[in-house]
C-alpha cells in the first residue's frame, strides 16, 4: 500500500541528486543529518526520511480522510510538498510535527474543495427539480479482521467521533504526541488540546458503554 508512494516519488526525484550526495543513506544515519543532507539536495536522504515517517503519516491521513486510495493521494502530496519545502525548515519544531501538520493542512483543504463541489452539484439538483437522498449511508469500513472484539468495538466508536475529536485521539491516543506537538500540528493552545482530548473520550466511553448494550461484534450465544 505505503510502497506505491515510493516509486512514483522516485520519478521526481530522479534529477535531484547532486556532487557529493549521490551514495546512499545508511541505515544508522540520524534524522538530523538526513535532514541537513536532504536540504542539500540528497534524494538517498529523503527516502530515509520518507521510510522513517510515511506510515504514521498515512494512519493519520487515514483516519481523516476514511478512504485508503485518498489516503495514499494525501500522503504522497504531504511528502511532495516536505520535498519541495525541505530548505525552509528551521527545526523549530519536530520533523514530524512539521511533516503531520503538513498532511492535515492537506486533507482539510481536500475536504473543503469537496465539501463546495457537492454543495454546488445539490444545489444544481435542486435548480432541475431534481431530490437526492444521503450521498452515503454512516459508518466506518468493514471491520471483520483480526484482533479482539474490544479492539473492533473501539474502532468503531472512535469513526463515530467528530472530525476534531477523531483527529486528537489518532494523534495523542494512538500516535503518542504530546498536547504541545498536537497543538503545533493543529494550531491550537495547549489548554484546547487537553480539552478536545477530555471531551473525545468521554463521548468514546458512552459510546463503548453502548456497544455492550447494542451487542456490537458480540457472537450469538448457541442455546445450551
Amino acid at each position: 500500500m505505503i510502497g506505491s508512494h515510493a516509486s512514483g516519488r522516485q520519478e521526481h526525484l530522479a534529477g535531484s541528486r547532486v556532487a557529493g550526495h549521490s551514495r546512499p543513506a545508511p541505515a544508522e544515519l540520524s534524522e538530523s543529518d538526513a535532514i541537513r543532507r536532504a536540504q542539500c539536495g540528497d534524494s538517498d536522504a529523503f527516502e530515509h526520511i520518507y521510510k522513517l515517517h510515511c506510515r504514521r503519516v498515512y494512519a493519520l491521513c487515514l483516519r481523516m480522510a476514511r478512504n485508503a486510495s485518498e489516503a495514499e493521494d494525501l500522503t504522497q502530496d504531504a511528502f511532495l510538498t516536505v520535498f519541495r519545502k525541505i530548505q525552509t525548515f528551521r527545526g523549530e519544531a519536530a520533523l514530524s510535527t512539521w511533516l503531520h501538520q503538513i498532511a492535515v493542512n492537506l486533507v482539510r483543504m481536500r475536504r473543503r474543495k469537496k465539501s463546495f463541489l457537492e454543495t454546488s452539484t445539490e444545489t444544481n439538483n435542486e435548480a432541475n427539480g431534481e431530490r437526492w437522498g444521503p450521498s452515503q449511508e454512516p459508518g466506518g469500513p468493514d471491520l471483520q479482521l483480526a484482533g479482539s472484539l474490544d479492539r473492533v468495538n473501539l474502532e468503531r466508536a472512535i469513526e463515530k467521533l467528530p472530525p476534531c475529536h477523531k483527529l486528537v485521539v489518532e494523534l495523542h491516543d494512538i500516535q503518542g504526541y504530546k498536547h504541545k506537538e498536537i497543538a503545533q500540528i493543529m494550531d491550537w493552545s495547549i489548554g484546547n488540546s487537553k480539552a478536545q482530548l477530555h471531551r473525545a473520550r468521554r463521548r468514546l466511553r458512552e459510546l463503548l458503554q453502548g456497544s455492550l448494550h447494542l451487542g456490537w461484534g458480540t457472537p450469538c450465544e448457541q442455546p445450551r
